[in-house]
């Protein structure tokens, strides 16, 4: 069976690709799900300031698990066998590392569109993710919430 990374940022669009997952199940994919969830570092103000760094890792945890409610919600809805995974560290190279850990076979991550020039001056996870991941990455795009699921694109090309 299959194991299935699926990154979550907390975002809408990273909610895409757990529909996405869930689409293909419906169409007969059987799958285990790993939800991951990776937190910026402690900085150093709050290395500094606090005297506890078990909390401050402890806050990370509990703010992801809050961040990956929601999709964890919808996969348990569907029925999904799904765990949950938390880095802490620099995004793409934390779930490279979650994907080896875990023995994820593909991941599936959202697309942010930051467009062009944005991407290129920031970067992105995801096409980080494409280039450096030991497995197949899905960058799944948004759907056009102004087409409806069953309308054809050519015919709604064609009136506009």
């Amino acid at each position: 069976m299959l194991k299935i990374l699926i990154a979550i940022d907390g975002s809408e669009c990273s909610l895409d690709a757990v529909h996405h997952a869930l689409k293909l199940v419906e169409k007969g994919l059987q799958a285990q799900f790993v939800l991951a969830n990776v937190q910026e570092p402690a900085s150093l103000y709050e290395l500094v300031t606090s005297r506890d760094t078990d909390l401050i890792a402890a806050a990370s945890v509990e703010a992801a698990q809050d961040l990956m409610a929601p999709a964890l919600a919808l996969l348990q809805q569907a029925g999904q066998e799904c765990t949950t995974e938390v880095g802490i560290g620099d995004p793409a190279n934390t779930l490279i590392d979650i994907i080896e850990d875990t023995g994820c076979d593909l991941v599936l991550i959202a697309a942010r569109g930051q467009g062009a020039i944005a991407s290129a001056l920031l970067g992105s996870v995801s096409q980080e993710l494409a280039h450096s991941s030991p497995v197949p990455v899905t960058i799944v795009h948004p759907i056009d919430a102004e087409l409806a699921p069953d309308e054809d694109v050519d015919s709604a090309d064609a009136t506009a």
